[in-house]
């Protein structure tokens, strides 16, 4: 192998060439290779993130809807009582309105009733002094026909 002028200018080129790749064109590559690592682990961190977060708001989610449902639950018994409650009222109100109606209706009939026999014992009477005034057309004596009409209607109860 010939050693000669053009192999020493050929390396002084080629390390020159690499002093200046090294210096000034090698760092911005690094760099940007770098900053692109760098976005790439953010972006992977970021969508990790976001995974985990919508796993917990899944759950979030799951366990207001389980508050929901219960308290929904909560609510619809409460009303059903409720409701059983005001029915249960009205059936007694109901039966209090009617045994009140029937005791004032058996009440009302028990003093027609007696009115009835009052007004009825009134024209017996008046029908025994009658029939007796026609028997005794001759002597009628107004107190002693009031005695015997009071005896008669003491029997006549």
């Amino acid at each position: 192998m010939n050693i000669n002028a053009t192999l020493f200018v050929q390396i002084a080129v080629f390390v020159a060439l690499w002093w200046f790749t090294a210096k000034f064109v090698w760092p911005p590559i690094v760099k940007a290779l770098d900053e692109r690592s760098k976005r790439i682990a953010d972006g992977l961190a970021a969508a990790d993130k976001a995974k985990s977060d919508l796993a917990a708001a899944e759950q979030r989610v799951a366990a207001e809807i389980k508050q929901a449902r219960a308290s929904a639950a909560e609510v619809r018994a409460s009303g059903e009582k409720q409701a059983a409650q005001l029915v249960e009222e009205a059936r007694a109100e109901a039966a209090r309105i009617v045994s009140d109606a029937r005791k004032a209706a058996e009440s009302e009939a028990a003093l027609a009733a007696q009115r009835a026999k009052d007004q009825l014992r009134e024209q017996v009477a008046t029908l025994a002094v009658a029939g007796a005034e026609r028997i005794l057309r001759r002597e009628i004596d107004a107190n002693r026909h009031a005695e015997l009409l009071t005896g008669l209607k003491a029997e006549l109860r």
